[in-house]
């Protein structure tokens, strides 16, 4: 037998059996890409402007860098770090306490680090999902748990976060069957892609919900500290009760410009952070103590944060009257670095967009701007500030260049 027949017939069903690799389907990024490279020959001397990048423009603050490279040829750092190296996880401890107010936590028992979020997030149905059980999970939003719950036999219920509930989740209308099932709630605030902030009054529902359904709160605080105008960072974990009932999953990318660096950590309820350090002693051997080490050094200056959340601010505030100026209904995001719009009708031809796919298929093919589309809860489009310039000076230039490409389109709102 040809061996690459029968390795097709053994693949498991939770990646599709005997049918990985046969399915049509095109993926939105992997589209956006492919449609990026035909942009670029159809349009060779008008340069991209893209608004689509989901990461930080710039790399980690030099600071940090010189601290790893002191760290990494050091022999005591050469060892496994396993589940962590306890310094990290005091670090972390007092970076919730100082940043957020979240007091008491115990290195090792209420937090361990994590290869980046997204193993963690990945982690966690793992400790919790049995066939037929259920993750509550917010969209449009970042799938990974969705995804890992599938592969535990698990479901899905969707949360759709609609603009007429504040891009909130109505956790009244979640039917009986579901709730009965229901183990993992799934929050991501502020979040991505709408830009909305978390209430103090919001989490404190959250906790009221999980208490009364048996459900533990996984809080994805990616984008935590990076908040705009009146709104101030806040943690699921700083409202009475959370910690009883859920964890919160911070990271070092965002906040501090070490997107490829890949550490996060993971904090709160101590049976829920010890059940993930079980799943993870088995999965993976821990960051590299020197990259732990750069890390500590981040958490302990959090002034590196407040200089990308000032850029971010200031480049949200200029994309937001840019985007009003052009026709969109557009209001600064509270939070990340991504504003999320209604996308245009159509056109002044006549033409009508069927889907924010399309749109963002027209604007990128038409004016070599990249946006990335959600059709989950209605049409809309998100544009990131973390688009690349140099100062101040070129960002009101791509400011200015984004709105006469978009404005000579006729785009009809």
């Amino acid at each position: 037998m040809n061996s690459d027949n029968y390795i097709q017939e053994i693949i498991a069903d939770r990646l599709g059996g005997r049918n990985f690799g046969k399915a049509n389907t095109v993926y939105k990024f992997a589209r956006i890409k492919a449609l990026k490279a035909e942009a670029a020959k159809k349009f060779p001397d008008l340069p991209l402007i893209d608004m689509g990048v989901g990461e930080p423009d710039q790399p980690a603050d030099e600071s940090v860098a010189e601290v790893l490279r002191a760290e990494c040829g050091k022999p005591e750092n050469r060892f496994y770090a396993d589940n962590g190296i306890i310094e990290f996880q005091e670090a972390a401890a007092r970076y919730m306490e100082r940043i957020y107010g979240v007091k008491g936590l115990c290195a090792g028992k209420n937090i361990i680090h994590g290869i980046g979020t997204k193993p963690i997030l990945a982690m966690l149905p793992l400790c919790f999902i049995n066939s037929g059980d259920v993750s509550l999970v917010t969209v449009p939003g970042y799938p990974v748990l969705g995804t890992y719950t599938k592969y535990c036999g698990g479901e899905v219920y969707n949360l759709p976060l609609k603009k007429e509930n504040g891009f909130f989740p109505d956790l009244d209308s979640i039917p009986a069957d579901i709730l009965h099932r229901s183990k993992l709630l799934y929050i991501n605030y502020p979040n991505n892609p709408t830009g909305q902030a978390a209430t103090r009054e919001f989490f404190e529902r959250v906790v009221e919900f999980a208490r009364a359904n048996n459900i533990v709160v996984v809080h994805d605080a990616a984008y935590a500290a990076l908040t705009f105008g009146d709104t101030k960072p806040l943690s699921f974990l700083s409202v009475p009760g959370a910690i009883e009932v859920g964890v919160e999953v911070q990271s070092l990318s965002k906040a501090f410009n070490m997107t490829g660096w890949r550490l996060g950590f993971i904090a709160g309820n101590e049976k829920v952070v010890s059940l993930y350090g079980t799943v993870k002693d088995n999965t993976d051997s821990g960051q590299f103590r020197a990259i732990q080490k750069a890390g500590i050094y981040a958490l302990e200056h959090p002034e590196i944060t407040e200089r990308i959340r000032v850029k971010y601010e200031r480049r949200m505030n200029l994309l937001a009257r840019t985007l009003r100026d052009i026709g969109f209904d557009a209001e600064p995001s509270k939070g990340t670095f991504y504003c999320y719009v209604e996308m245009p009708r159509g056109l002044a031809d006549g033409r009508v967009f069927a889907s924010a796919q399309e749109a963002a298929e027209y604007l990128i093919m038409n004016a070599n701007i990249s946006v990335v589309p959600w059709d989950d809860c209605g049409g809309y489009l998100r544009f990131s500030v973390t688009y690349s310039a140099a100062d101040e000076r070129e960002e009101i230039e791509m400011m200015n260049e984004l709105k006469r490409r978009m404005t000579a389109l006729g785009l009809v709102f």
